[in-house]
């Protein structure tokens, strides 16, 4: 227990003031003055109201989601993948860790800037021009060896003192006079927006800057009550933060020049009182602050990683994840995140590594902005947080980051994108155990489905449909053939719906319930590899009627009442096929129209035809069939099929029912060639049954129209008699279908 607390170590104050020092820290004294030069006073406050317009949200969401349960190690990491599932918080923990250590090399860059004076001395005495790297590097190694020997608790001892430079470099700074305020004619109101063509590159370069209010986040492991400390902390210092921003610039548009603003990174030191120390010593201690905050949270990020298992190596995992024995520091993690930083700092370009900054922070934040979103829309009632933002503040943050990502660098933002597709979909291969989405998303994405349910059921009152099949099959034989299941997804592709169900044959029990999970998990899993568009669900009866009259009264699974059900049986063995006929009139009851699959033991023949049989009986079914076929031919899997229809008339009738085959599939626009429509002339000693048998042995499918008083009379003889065929759908519409 005492060794837990021990660990558990910080409060309010290093929260505040790491991310405080962190947004008051290389940008404010680099780039301000150069955004303020090139933009104009009110370009500048622009930025920092955009970009406020996404570490407000960011920071309310990360309040809310803090107050609501602990944020374990990893802060920002924890928060997304407890909310998103472990490969998604993965893939955007990934980023996060390599914006963080990156930042480290960014402060330590810009620290090396303090030293300009000494750079341009040696240069102007010994003409002499020497690369930034010989401070930064030296910088960063003392860096690394002061962190990993003395771990975070050294960083938040450091973090008052350096901050404590940092507000009296500001304070001199206010105090301030140059000759130039004597003379200018500043005024808020003759203030200018200036070389708006570059607003989202100084964006890019300016948004850093902002980023520092969640960097206190990453010490939530180490803090004792991160539910009080992160949102204390991290609220204050982003609001802080801001006011102080808008000070600098007003300060800074009045008391220097364009050229001034333009040709001199220091420039802050031309205004403040002991410029030429107050500002390097100010930026010194902000930037050395700043990478220790970003060298404390990167490691304890990355950790975090490690704990879930989400890199692609056991031992790595396993290395990345071990503390240092006497106070838990992340001392492998700390040692890695050195390495990258070094790496950068040898780049040395601050530009062009806060531009990548900028786009990896964009997706963590609008990641933390969309996941408080969705949990004012999708909860469990065990989501209470003490501190709760408004569901329109997440929102806007989350859109406005998506635009500004766009925006700063359309490219980048799209390799940005696309290396994250890449990363999740390598975490969903190597981790096939954490498939799925967490609760939150699916929660959101339930009540989604509810509430457009409940749309279109009301909107459905008040408007004729057009017809589409929504359709439901009933099989026990699922694991026997899937011929039923095939009918279903076609229909289903993209004009129509499908659901089905598997019966279980039996009395509901928790003996049939466990048996029902067990083998819809199974049915759900052959379905991925098909490119499945039918909802499948079990059905636990004792009977097949029973079963029969609970699917039909199930709402569909689209909003929309099914309107068809399909039965199937084995065409060899005629198994159930009596059982179905019994059903004939509970269906028709509903007004469904009534399919039945005759399945053959052949494959389906996917590259010959699909046949349509009209006969004079089937004045209510030949549409439904012509529209079920041209449903059917839109799945891929019949695209080298055709369509053709065959249509048993009297001799006196040819000519009349020709015109009007070629008329309906010209006014509705069926892909249906005229050479693929056949009228036959009726024969008396010619069964229709022999015709079909002669004409469609080789088809694919075999569509057959019958009547509801037929299958009274004739019974089970009604479906007999093709043995030469394959594969039958016969139809029977309750209906008359319109082809418009």
């Amino acid at each position: 227990m005492q060794e837990g607390v021990e660990k558990r170590k910080f409060g309010t104050a290093p929260v505040f003031f790491t991310a405080i020092s962190t947004i008051l820290g290389a940008v404010l004294f680099l780039r301000f003055g150069f955004a303020v030069g090139n933009l104009g006073f009110w370009g500048v406050i622009l930025i920092i109201l955009l970009g406020h317009l996404v570490t407000i949200p960011t920071a309310f969401a990360i309040s809310e989601l803090a107050t609501n349960k602990r944020v374990e190690g990893g802060g920002e990491y924890f928060i997304i993948s407890r909310s998103f599932g472990l490969n998604i918080g993965a893939t955007i923990g990934l980023a996060l860790f390599f914006s963080q250590a990156i930042s480290v090399a960014f402060y330590v860059i810009a620290f090396t800037e303090a030293f300009e004076p000494i750079f341009n001395w040696v240069s102007s005495t010994y003409d002499l021009s020497l690369p930034r790297q010989v401070v930064s590097v030296p910088a960063m190694l003392i860096l690394s060896a002061l962190i990993l020997k003395k771990g975070a608790n050294l960083g938040v001892k450091a973090l008052y003192f350096v901050a404590a430079i940092l507000f009296a470099s500001l304070l001199l700074f206010f105090l301030g006079d140059t000759a130039h305020a004597s003379v200018s004619d500043f005024s808020l109101f003759k203030a200018e927006f200036r070389n708006s063509d570059q607003f989202y590159v100084i964006f890019a370069i300016i948004f850093p800057a902002f980023t520092g209010m969640t960097a206190g986040v990453g010490l939530s492991g180490d803090l004792k009550n991160p539910a009080k400390s992160i949102p204390w902390g991290t609220t204050a210092a982003t609001f802080i933060g801001m006011i102080i921003y808008v000070f600098v610039v007003y300060k800074l548009a009045q008391y220097a020049s364009v050229q001034d603003l333009i040709g001199n990174q220091l420039v802050m030191g031309q205004i403040a009182l002991g410029g030429a120390i107050a500002i390097p010593l100010g930026l010194a201690a902000s930037t050395i602050s700043s990478a220790l905050g970003s060298v404390m949270v990167a490691p304890r990020t990355l950790q975090a990683l490690s704990v879930d298992r989400s890199l692609p190596s056991k031992g790595l995992n396993r290395w990345l994840a071990k503390g240092r024995q006497k106070d838990g520091e992340p001392i492998n993690a700390s040692m890695v995140t050195c390495l990258i930083a070094l790496f950068f700092v040898f780049m040395g370009d601050i530009n062009a590594v806060a531009e990548v900054i900028s786009m990896f922070f964009m997706v963590t934040y609008g990641a933390l902005c969309l996941i408080s979103f969705l949990n004012h829309f999708g909860s469990s009632p065990s989501y209470r947080p003490s501190f709760k933002s408004k569901w329109y503040l997440s929102l806007l943050g989350f859109v406005v980051s998506i635009l500004v990502m766009f925006k700063i660098n359309t490219v980048y933002a799209l390799l940005a994108i696309m290396l994250m597709v890449l990363t999740y979909l390598y975490m969903n291969y190597y981790h096939k155990d954490r498939h799925g989405l967490a609760s939150i998303f699916l929660n959101s994405l339930y009540q989604l489905h509810r509430n457009v349910q409940v749309f279109l059921q009301k909107a459905g009152k008040k408007r004729v449909q057009e017809w589409r099949p929504s359709a439901i099959c009933i099989s026990k034989n699922s694991f026997e053939r899937d011929t039923a299941f095939k009918l279903l997804n076609w229909i289903a592709y993209k004009y129509g719906f499908g659901t089905y169900l598997h019966r279980i044959e039996g009395y509901y029990s928790k003996a049939t319930h466990n048996q029902a999970m067990q083998e819809l998990d199974l049915l759900v899993s052959r379905s991925e590899n098909v490119g499945n568009h039918v909802f499948v669900d079990t059905i636990i009866s004792p009977s097949y009627t029973s079963a029969i009259a609970q699917a039909i009264q199930l709402p569909g699974v689209a909003g929309m009442e099914n309107n068809m059900v399909i039965f199937e049986y084995d065409k060899e063995t005629a198994e159930n096929l009596d059982e179905i006929i019994e059903n004939y009139a509970l269906a028709n009851a509903g007004n469904f129209d009534f399919c039945v699959l005759a399945s053959s033991n052949r494959r389906f023949n996917l590259k010959s035809d699909i046949h349509i049989w009209i006969k004079p009986s089937d004045a209510d079914n030949a549409n439904l069939m012509i529209l079920l076929s041209f449903i059917i031919a839109g799945h891929p899997d019949w695209k080298k099929a055709d369509i053709k229809i065959f249509n048993i008339c009297k001799a006196e009738q040819a000519l009349e029912v020709r015109e009007s085959l070629d008329e309906m599939i010209a006014s509705g626009r069926l892909p249906i060639i005229s050479t693929n429509v056949e009228v036959l002339i009726a024969q008396d000693d010619v069964s229709p049954k022999d015709l079909i048998n002669e004409r469609s042995e080789h088809a694919g499918l075999t569509l057959i129209g019958f009547r509801g008083d037929s299958i009274k009379h004739e019974g089970a003889e009604m479906f007999m008699g093709y043995e030469r065929l394959g594969h039958i759908l016969f139809v029977n519409a309750n209906t008359k279908k319109e082809i418009e």
